[in-house]
């Protein structure tokens, strides 16, 4: 996340670990989340995930830190690819 001052991240999960796990799907998933001043500020697909990547992102102390102090969007699309964007740079 610390990165995504410099610009965008994506990273490219291993669907074969969505599939080991028993969570993949054949058309994948697709999710947003988006953090402002450190809170979910939209509403969270019915997907379990992804709230519980929320929780589990609100309870790291450093991304904790990054989220109270700029605002994200973090989105899964369905090629399985985790989008980390800072939106607080670009004034929105």
């Amino acid at each position: 996340m610390k990165r995504t001052a410099q610009g965008d991240q994506v990273l490219d999960l291993n669907r074969i670990d969505f599939e080991r796990a028993g969570s993949a799907r054949k058309a994948g998933y697709k999710f947003s989340i988006e953090f402002t001043n450190g809170k979910v500020a939209n509403v969270i697909s019915n997907l379990p995930m992804a709230p519980e990547l929320a929780v589990a992102m609100q309870d790291d102390p450093v991304i904790r830190d990054l989220i109270s102090s700029n605002n994200y969007v973090v989105s899964l699309n369905t090629r399985y690819q985790l989008s980390l964007k800072n939106i607080s740079q670009n004034g929105d």
